[in-house]
């Protein structure tokens, strides 16, 4: 393939193991030297598609971003080569307790990052994490 068709080509990330989107979507899509992966709720890796864990912001702040770093690692990438975070708050009052744990994941430089009100109504869900990183 040459340089340009491989510039263009996009890859699907297969997660071994990783629970099926609930939804038509990817869990994440490689092109043009970026991973983008879909926001990804609190699921129980090996679990159902909305088998949820943790039952504060904190915790569910934690797997959300332990399943991108799952599925960046599936797509060749890692949390230390993301530009940019969207964090989506089903309760923005917990903004703090997301805070503190979103600060776990990046303790060097930081990603640029965007929040936003979380609009599905998915039960027992707090939080939802999307992300672009360099493949």
């Amino acid at each position: 393939m040459a340089e340009s068709e491989s510039a263009r080509a996009i890859r699907y990330v297969d997660v071994p193991g990783y629970p099926a989107p609930h939804s038509p979507y990817s869990h994440a899509v490689v092109a043009n030297g970026f991973v983008f992966v879909s926001g990804q709720i609190p699921v129980k890796p090996g679990g159902a598609p909305t088998e949820i864990v943790g039952s504060t912001m904190q915790e569910q702040t934690r797997q959300s971003l332990r399943n991108v770093e799952t599925i960046l690692k599936a797509a060749g990438s890692s949390l230390d080569r993301v530009v940019k975070v969207t964090v989506l708050l089903a309760r923005t009052d917990l903004y703090k307790e997301m805070n503190e744990a979103y600060a776990e994941f990046f303790p060097g430089a930081k990603p640029a990052r965007a929040m936003a009100r979380f609009g599905a109504d998915i039960p027992g869900v707090m939080v939802a994490v999307e992300a672009v990183a360099l493949a």
